[in-house]
């Protein structure tokens, strides 16, 4: 096997873990509320960023004002935003539709560079924002969806997921504004500690109102925070540099069609929720977008 094959297929391993978190948040969502499992997730994989830090001799590098503010924004999006939206929007849809749904980020990405950076997108980025939007209006729309298509919390809760894609996309654009770029497992460090700070204060507060009382640790929740904070969160990084650092960033790229498929698939195998044709239909249109957002080259003014 090739290096740029072993990288791909590290990158595709990686892209797996991403999907399963939306299996894990379908079942941390029904007993804990959603800032206290981001709080939880992130003091669970801060030390082991530490750790790794540490045995490979790294420290956190120093940033300027300016880096500094867009690394917070980072945090609230990326770290807080999308986990507590996600949480939020596979209690009211299925974790299959929300799988579907969060495949549409490298297209949702293009989008935003297009409307906040000023980025001319090309025929192939159009029509995968296009296949993209496609997509989610099969699987938010589909006549045999269950409760209708029509079903208002459904629909709420396709729309959080759309919400946690867009802070994905701002953590994205966000990066590419830094003014050095910075080495990986220091990015998911700060990440990762950011996400606890920015998490706690709203999480106290919940819980001192009274809206966090429903939260139960129950062995299932707890196994799924667990299982968030250290195998995609930290075990997804792990796999994702170690095989972007082996392949081209194109392959790379190719490897995001699996969060959607992996999400799917654990939907039906883990969950036991069935898959319905229009949901294959909006996965498909789905995958050939990310395909199409991936290879297509960036366009600048």
């Amino acid at each position: 096997m090739s290096d740029s094959l072993k990288g791909q297929l590290l990158c595709s391993l990686g892209m797996v873990l991403v999907g399963s978190t939306v299996v894990a948040s379908k079942v941390i969502g029904q007993d804990i509320e959603p800032f206290l499992a981001t709080v939880l997730r992130h003091a669970l994989a801060l030390p082991v960023f530490f750790a790794l830090m540490r045995w490979r001799g790294q420290r956190l590098p120093r940033v300027g004002r300016r880096d500094a503010v867009l690394l917070t924004v980072q945090a609230a999006a990326g770290s807080v935003g999308y986990s507590v939206l996600l949480i939020l929007g596979v209690t009211l849809a299925s974790a299959s539709d929300a799988g579907i749904v969060a495949g549409t980020l490298p297209a949702a990405a293009a989008l935003f560079s297009a409307l906040l950076l000023g980025e001319r997108p090309g025929l192939r980025l159009v029509l995968a924002i296009g296949l993209a939007t496609a997509g989610v209006m099969a699987v938010a729309f589909s006549p045999d969806a269950a409760g209708g298509s029509s079903n208002p919390t459904r629909l709420a809760g396709i729309a959080l997921v759309l919400a946690a894609v867009a802070c994905e996309a701002v953590f994205i654009l966000a990066n590419k504004r830094l003014s050095r770029p910075l080495p990986a497992l220091a990015m998911s460090t700060l990440m990762s500690a950011g996400g606890l700070l920015l998490s706690a204060l709203p999480a106290a507060w919940l819980a001192r109102e009274g809206s966090g009382s429903a939260s139960a640790f129950t062995a299932p929740a707890m196994a799924g925070v667990l299982y968030y904070a250290w195998v995609p969160t930290v075990g997804g990084f792990l796999l994702w540099y170690a095989g972007s650092a082996r392949t081209s960033g194109v392959r790379a790229s190719l490897a995001t069609v699996w969060l959607p498929v992996s999400a799917l698939a654990l939907s039906a195998g883990v969950l036991g929720e069935a898959i319905r044709p229009w949901q294959w239909a909006g996965l498909g249109c789905v995958l050939v977008g990310m395909v199409l957002a991936a290879t297509a080259p960036r366009e600048r003014p």
